[in-house]
Order: C-alpha cells, then sequence, then structure tokens
C-alpha cells in the first residue's frame, strides 16, 4: 500500500484552519452577534435553529450521495472542497454584515433566517468532502489516526485563533478599547463583526485552497447504486453503529458547544468583560494542543476505546472543576481557564477519536451493508455537528425567553441586574456540559461495538474484498 507523505498530510490539515475559522465564528459567536449587534429576539432563533436542521437533514445525506457520485480530472472530493469553501467564504461575510435594515424589521429577520441557512448549506459543501478525504488516504489504522491527529491539530488551531482572538479582534476593528467593550453599543459591535468575519472567509478560501493543490486522492471506492433518499436513508438506519455514534457524539458535543456559545455571554453578561474570555480560551487553546498528545501517547499501551473513553472522562473531571471553581469562587478567569485547559484536553482527544470512528464506521457499513457509502456516512459528522449546535441553541434561547432576557437597551450590558437571566447562563455555563458528557459516556460504553476482534474481523473483510476487486479489475 502506498505510503502517504508526511508533507500531503499537513497540506490536506491546513484546510481545517479556514474551516474552523467560519466553523468557530458561526457557532461561538453568532448568537452573540445577532441578539446583542441586531437585536434579534431569542423566540425567533428557538424557531429559526430547528427548522435549519429540518433542511440539514435532507441537504447534507444528499450532498454526501453527490460527492461519493463526483468524478472529475480532481477527483471526487477537492473540486467541493475549493467550491464550498468560496461560497461559505461569502455566506459568512453576508450573515455578520447587517446591510442596512434597521433593528425590529421584518425584512431583517428574513435576511437572517436566509443567510443563516444559506451558511449551513455552503457549509455543507466544503465539510463533507474535506472529512471523507481521510479514508482516502490509508486503510491502516496507525496511519488514518496521524491523518485524522493532523487534521485536527489545524482544525484547533483554526478554532484557537477564533476563540483567543476574536473578542479582542472585535472591539480594535470597532475601534473600542479593550477595558470599556462592555460598553459597546450595537453598533459598533455589530462593526467589529463585520470586518473580523470578512478577514475569517478570506482566510478560509486561502487555506481550503492550500489543501486541495497539496493533496492527491487513493483508495477511492466509486458506489455501485444509484442516489435516492430512499437508499440514504436505508444506509443510515440499518447501520446501527452509525445511529449508536450519532447519538453520544451529538451529546457530548452539544457540551462542548454549550461551553463555547454561552461562555461570551458569561463573561459580558455576568462578568462584565468580555476581554476576560480571551484569557479563559487561551488557556482552553493549551488544552487543545496538549489533547495531540494524547491519541499518539495513550495508543503505545492503550486501545482507541480505551483512549476514547479517558478522553471523556478527562473532560468531565475539567468541566467539574468549572463548576466549583464557577460557584465556589466567584468565577476567576484564570482559576476557569485552568479547568477549561483540562476539558479541553478531553475534548480535542475526543474530536480525533470520533473522525477515527468514522472512518471504522465506514468499513463496518460495507461490511454489514455491502456497499462503501463514504461521503454519506461522513455527512453524518456535520449533521450531528449542526443537531449538537441545535440541541445547544434550543437550551440557550428558552432560557433567554424564560428569564426575559431584553436586547432594547442600547449597550450590550441589558441583564446585568437581571438575576434570573445571569443564573440561567451561569448554569448552562457550568452544569450542563458535564452533565451532557456523562450522559454520552454512558451511551457510548454500553452501546459502541467497533473494537477489538470485531474490529479487527471488520477490516479484515473489507480489505479481502477490495484485494479481490483489485485482481477482477486486473484480469
Amino acid at each position: 500500500m502506498e505510503k502517504v507523505p508526511l508533507k500531503e498530510k499537513i497540506g490536506y490539515g491546513v484546510g481545517a484552519v479556514g474551516l474552523d475559522l467560519s466553523y468557530g465564528l458561526f457557532y461561538s459567536y453568532l448568537s452573540l452577534y445577532l441578539t446583542n449587534a441586531l437585536k434579534v429576539s431569542p423566540l425567533f432563533l428557538l424557531i429559526l435553529a430547528p427548522i435549519a436542521r429540518i433542511w440539514d437533514g435532507v441537504n447534507d445525506p444528499m450532498m454526501g450521495s453527490i460527492v461519493d457520485r463526483t468524478r472529475t480530472k480532481m477527483g471526487k472530493y477537492r473540486p467541493w472542497i475549493i467550491t464550498g469553501a468560496l461560497l461559505n467564504g461569502i455566506v459568512l461575510s453576508m450573515l455578520f454584515n447587517n446591510p442596512g435594515f434597521s433593528y425590529g424589521s421584518k425584512w431583517l429577520y428574513v435576511y437572517v433566517a436566509i443567510f443563516y441557512v444559506l451558511w449551513g448549506m455552503t457549509n455543507t459543501l466544503a465539510d463533507i468532502p474535506f472529512w471523507s478525504m481521510i479514508p482516502s488516504f490509508a486503510t491502516e489504522e496507525k496511519d488514518r489516526n496521524l491523518v485524522s491527529t493532523i487534521a485536527r491539530t489545524f482544525s484547533g488551531l483554526g478554532q484557537g485563533i477564533v476563540s483567543i482572538l476574536t473578542p479582542l479582534l472585535v472591539a480594535l476593528l470597532a475601534g473600542v478599547p479593550g477595558s470599556d467593550l462592555d460598553k459597546m453599543e450595537s453598533g459598533a459591535l455589530g462593526k467589529g463583526f463585520g470586518k473580523w468575519s470578512v478577514i475569517c472567509a478570506a482566510s478560509l478560501v486561502v487555506f481550503a485552497s492550500i489543501s486541495v493543490l497539496s493533496t492527491r486522492e487513493r483508495n477511492v471506492v466509486e458506489p455501485k447504486e444509484k442516489f435516492s433518499f430512499g437508499n440514504a436513508l436505508k444506509m443510515i438506519v440499518h447501520n446501527d453503529q452509525l445511529i449508536t455514534f450519532m447519538l453520544f457524539a451529538m451529546i457530548s458535543n452539544c457540551g462542548y458547544y454549550m461551553t463555547s456559545g454561552i461562555s461570551s455571554y458569561y463573561f459580558l453578561q455576568v462578568k462584565g468583560d468580555l476581554t476576560m474570555q480571551s484569557k479563559f480560551n487561551l488557556l482552553g487553546s493549551v488544552g487543545s494542543v496538549l489533547s495531540l498528545l494524547v491519541i499518539p501517547v495513550c495508543g503505545k499501551f492503550m486501545s482507541n476505546r480505551s483512549t476514547y473513553r479517558f478522553s471523556l472522562t478527562t473532560a468531565t473531571v475539567g468541566y467539574a472543576g468549572m463548576a466549583a471553581v464557577g460557584y465556589l469562587t466567584g468565577g476567576n478567569p484564570y482559576a476557569l481557564g485552568a479547568c477549561y485547559m483540562v476539558a479541553s484536553l478531553g475534548i480535542g482527544s475526543m474530536f480525533v477519536n470520533q473522525t477515527v470512528m468514522l472512518a471504522d464506521i465506514v468499513d463496518y457499513g460495507e461490511y454489514k451493508l455491502g456497499t462503501r457509502n463514504q461521503s454519506l456516512t461522513f455527512s453524518m459528522k456535520g449533521f450531528l455537528q449542526k443537531m449538537a449546535y441545535t440541541l445547544q441553541s434550543i437550551i440557550m434561547y428558552s432560557a433567554f425567553v424564560a428569564t426575559g432576557y431584553d436586547f432594547s437597551s442600547g449597550t450590550t450590558s441589558v441583564v446585568a441586574e437581571n438575576a434570573a437571566a445571569n443564573s440561567a447562563i451561569t448554569f448552562m455555563m457550568f452544569i450542563v456540559p458535564p452533565l451532557m458528557l456523562i450522559i454520552s459516556h454512558i451511551i457510548f460504553a454500553s452501546k459502541y461495538t467497533i473494537y477489538g476482534d470485531f474490529k479487527r474481523e471488520v477490516l479484515d473483510a473489507v480489505s479481502k474484498k477490495r484485494a479481490e476487486m483489485a485482481e477482477i479489475e486486473e484480469a
């Protein structure tokens, strides 16, 4: 089997930086931008998020199947990566830039709804083919782990850039001193986010181009059946391990998204200084970097299954520490950051493991169902992330509606005196994430079966089938 050069693996991974700049800005800061800069009602967003996910339930599997059946001189994945990155960058910029609609205007709500849905569609165009390339690089477990780890390294870099720099650069680009960020008016907040979104969009296209130009597709298997929603649904429903994965990964990812999404509200509204979030996220990014050592180190004496359970446990301990600091010490940002570093250590390695699991689930699907649906299976990764974000959004916006979070004030500090809202934000910041991880851990431990002897049986059967097909083609 041809060995993939390290240079090419790194070139591939670079693409994840741009994807996560767009991804991180959308999932971590869009809510704050919409509610505090554009004064969009939380009730509207509570309705919009699930509707967008209903469409994604149709769009994502369809896109996965389209990618599986793409044949061009560039391959099946790379044309979609560059096309999706370009379109997603345009939509990201427009989503974070109000063309001039007044607060409360029905046209503002229409504009937000259209580009909210379009962001998910264009993100799918780039995200599904990018992550679907992993099994085409290698079938051997250690090589897959290395490709996944490199890609997650750059993905973490993109997330780190967004989480650390966004609070500071939004203030800088808006012309507001960091110390006065909590007093920033909605217009200045919107101006800062608008300029920063354009920078992220341009970076997305640049990094995607580097990834596409420096990689070559291997081990590509063409599907035999024509696409239909019935076949796609059958593949998903009958792959029991994919369903199990979707459930426990969605719940654990929701715990992470809750922290990344609500932390901006916590530091701005409860603590009164959004720049504190940069210190908090900086320590979290240190944990994300260290997480890249978890699989290589643990892989020497632990199975992938044990490593994943170690990752979940570590993340849960870190989040539990955050809860203790938040409730017992008043939320010192450095102490919170130290605990978040531990949580991020587990979360980062959890994400790498999940990517490897999907590659195994592709093999399992071929083993069980007789057909290989690589991109369709990987499309579920993006869909489950969107579902996790939707679950997080439902919890968050429901809490805002229930506690009377009011955005009619001229400044962002509109809930400083709202004790109920502050309590809800604090609860979502510290209690919800560890609960989500505990539930996810229980489901994984009891229902996921692709490990040990059975995993080796699956890989051997798929490799044997591929060798037989190669002999037939040569004959």
